[in-house]
């Protein structure tokens, strides 16, 4: 398969003494991918937008049997959609006791013999469209048609349930069935929802039938406490299983690790079965029922998640939301032809409506996957892959695809699989003339699979990871008649990017500026914080909070990846540059948080100290802000940049294998060494989880409020909590910062005592000083 380019188209002294207007895209490509030089009619940067409503029409006139998929307009109007081109089929499928191929099924006949690439058809031109067809409004993704005597498939009996769960189930369909029928109505509309609720029900009896005695445990506690996502005591650590342990049995050898750290919460990187060769980091899934054959079996994930829960240790996997490997079954059987297989893709006979998607689409990975669509020669079809060649978009306007997720979820969560992290969530409803991220539709479906999961497995949670901006990531966990029914938890991206930025400045002032555009989430959610995590660093800074903090966006973006490249004067920062794109100007940053921060630089003992201190001063941040702080995998013993990553093949071309090294149980063996950086990292990191397990004021209901700082070095945090007030205080600069105490006094009162150190302030003096880099939980006292 090719993808043609476009045309132009402190420890304490006792531990450490929006989318781009339309440009002309990069011409690169790697190799394989075939030019687009074929097309009669490539977009021009600057030309004239031509009419949405005449040029959707023309190209339907033009193409009528070229797509499957319907044609969405830029907003959600109230129109009556007109019948779809070529229908995705019924819904109504074979009954439960005889399912329709899984994702590992094998096709049923071998592909087709690959036919010789007709040339495209000429896309319609507006002139064209006015001549050729009337003026109308264009379809919204209209869900398929289904006849009207669909049968309804019987139950199979592995569903039967007893009058005790048939009760529990009918409970629990009774108090989610107006999220659930409200959603599914809302994106595939009220025939649909007819068509479409007898195999659903079936589906979610039959995984409660064979949901485990423990996990149905497991669930009655976690309706009797269902805040256990937002205490204090919850620890998350992320971590890939071959490289943290080699095998999912080697995990379960290094429980006693994780245990000791006070970890609660376990997030293994993909290790669902991915495609062979280069997978995207494993997010090329190709079985959503198999795990990476090295790293053992489904049996054996299963086995870990019991030794995992037996410890009070939640585990998390990946679920890939907006696409599959185009080895997955489903893909295979779309290229072979069928039709039904065929509409879980977004595929195209032509680049007519491709090109139109184009003018509003961003690239993901410039470098070396530009574009958004890729030529299959087996297809010959153009097949929407937001993310790179090999991934295959979903198309979930087919309720299909739907059906197929809440199976997948449900049987995976069967296994034991207690929190999903839904992967590029923002990306899987498509719409003409927008970025085609974060739709409402989104936010539908995210709210039927959280009410399917509800109804099976309560105990199950949804973490939503949606890097977006502030006005839009509040919606992943719920906003409206959504407040609190999508996601339990999402990534507070902006705190990390903010945390970076102000050390690198030494100011935050734009830190306060962002997280004041955040609205309050809803209070059955949580944030997930970290310092660092598999992924890049993209510099999520918007031009308007940076004004209003006396700076520049793209000034201060382009400063942020030369300080952690290295490459500003005076930088003590050791990363690299990913995904370097000139027409943006955008530059992310790949590294460790020791590298980062310093340590790998350090030439003396002074220098390790201050890198020492930048480290668990970020840490102090993520853990005292509330909610869920996420641990990366070698972070707590300050690893190093890993350049090994070249000497691997399939990981040479992505410098984010960077920070992704193999986990060094030669510097485990030293963490209670404190006369080492591994020791005295370690030190701290566990006595900043040690305070904060003790803090109810770090319960995740509480929201963490900005207190405008006087000083632009000091960041200020508030918590009012029953019991008191907490302020959370911290030092971005290397050297001592005055702040008033009569501040500090009207919110934690005159005896505040600090969480960290133990020690009791006096702030009816006038003024306090915070050590360099120094981190400060004040409590209030009651007496």
């Amino acid at each position: 398969m090719t993808k043609p380019p476009k045309p132009n188209a402190s420890p304490d002294a006792a531990l450490l003494e929006s989318p781009a207007p339309e440009a002309p895209r990069s011409e690169a490509a790697e190799a394989p991918r075939k030019s687009r030089a074929a097309r009669k009619t490539p977009v021009k940067s600057g030309a004239p937008m031509p009419d949405p409503v005449q040029v959707s029409l023309a190209i339907s006139e033009a193409a009528k049997d070229a797509s499957p998929l319907p044609v969405p307009t830029p907003t959600k109007a109230a129109r009556k959609p007109r019948p779809a081109k070529a229908a995705v089929p019924s819904p109504a499928g074979p009954a439960q006791s005889e399912p329709a191929p899984t994702e590992s099924a094998a096709p049923k006949a071998k592909p087709a013999p690959r036919k010789p690439k007709a040339p495209a058809a000429a896309p319609a031109t507006p002139e064209v469209a006015q001549e050729e067809a009337r003026p109308e409004p264009a379809a919204e993704p209209v869900p398929p048609e289904v006849p009207a005597d669909a049968p309804t498939p019987p139950l199979s009996s592995e569903a039967t349930l007893d009058p005790r769960d048939a009760d529990t189930f009918a409970i629990r369909l009774e108090r989610y069935r107006a999220d659930l029928e409200g959603s599914l109505r809302s994106v595939y509309g009220a025939e649909q929802l007819v068509a479409l609720w007898p195999r659903l029900e079936a589906l979610l009896r039959r995984a409660l039938a064979e949901r485990p005695a423990d996990l149905r445990r497991l669930d009655e506690a976690r309706l009797l406490r269902p805040d256990w996502l937002q205490v204090p005591e919850m620890i998350g650590y992320v971590a890939y299983a071959d490289r943290f342990a080699g095998t999912l049995e080697g995990v379960g050898e290094h429980l006693n690790y994780l245990e000791e750290l006070g970890v609660k919460y376990l997030h293994l990187m993909p290790l669902l079965k991915p495609r062979v060769g280069e997978n995207d980091g494993g997010y090329a899934v190709q079985d959503y029922r198999a795990v990476r054959e090295d790293l053992g079996s489904m049996a054996d994930l299963k086995a870990l998640a019991s030794r995992l829960r037996r410890r009070g240790i939640s585990l998390e996997l990946d679920l890939v939301m907006n696409h599959v490997a185009q080895e997955h079954g489903w893909a295979v059987r779309a290229r072979a032809g069928e039709q039904k297989y065929r509409d879980y893709f977004l595929m195209f006979e032509n680049r007519d409506l491709p090109d139109l998607y184009e003018r509003t689409l961003p690239e993901i990975f410039p470098d070396f996957a530009p574009g958004n669509f890729t030529w299959n020669d087996e297809a010959q079809r153009w097949v929407w892959t937001t993310f790179n060649s090999y991934q295959w978009d979903l198309n979930w306007a087919n309720p299909e695809v739907f059906l197929e997720f809440v199976d997948i979820i449900l049987y995976l969560a069967n296994q034991g699989v207690e929190i999903f992290r839904l992967d590029a969530i923002a990306f899987i409803w498509k719409r003409m003339w927008t970025d085609s991220q974060n739709q409402p539709e989104v936010h539908d479906l995210t709210r039927a699979l959280r009410a399917c999961a509800r109804i099976v497995a309560p105990a199950v949670a949804f973490k939503a990871e949606a890097i977006v901006a502030p006005g839009d990531l509040i919606a992943y966990l719920g906003r409206r008649d959504h407040h609190g029914k999508v996601s339990d938890m999402a990534y507070h991206n902006s705190l990390m990017v903010q945390l970076w930025s102000s050390l690198a400045s030494g100011n935050t002032r734009l830190f306060e500026q962002a997280l004041s555009a955040f609205a309050p989430k809803p209070t059955n959610t949580t944030w997930g914080m970290y310092v660092r995590c598999h992924d890049d660093i993209g510099w999520a800074i918007s031009d308007h909070d940076a004004g209003m903090a006396g700076t520049t966006g793209p000034g201060h973006r382009a400063f942020l990846s030369d300080f952690y490249s290295g490459e500003w004067p005076g930088s003590f920062a050791r990363g690299q540059v990913f995904q370097a794109n000139p027409r943006t100007g955008d530059r992310r940053i790949s590294g460790t948080a020791a590298s980062l921060a310093g340590l790998e630089a350090a030439q003396t003992e002074e220098d390790i100290d201050l890198a020492l201190r930048r480290l668990r001063l970020l840490h102090a941040v993520t853990l005292g802000y509330g909610g869920v702080p996420l641990i990366y995998m070698g972070d707590e013993l300050a690893l190093l940049n890993d350049e090994r990553y070249l000497d691997v093949p399939e990981h040479a071309q992505d410098n984010r294998w960077l920070h992704r090294p193999a986990m060094d149980w030669h510097k485990a063996e030293e963490r209670f060494d404190v006369a080492t950086s591994s020791g005295r990292m370690y030190a701290a990191l566990q006595r900043l989880i040690r305070a904060r397990r003790q803090l109810p004021h770090l319960h995740a209901s509480i929201e963490a409020q900005i207190v405008p700082s006087p000083n632009e070095h000091t960041l200020l945090f508030r918590r009012d909590h029953p019991l008191g007030s907490m302020l959370a205080m911290y030092n971005f600069s290397p050297e001592f910062q005055p702040l008033p105490a009569p501040l500090l006094r009207a919110i934690v009162g005159d005896y505040p005592r600090d969480a960290l150190s133990g020690h009791e302030w006096n702030l009816t003096n006038p003024e306090v000083a915070l050590e360099p880099y120094g981190a400060y939980w004040l409590i209030e006292q009651t007496r």
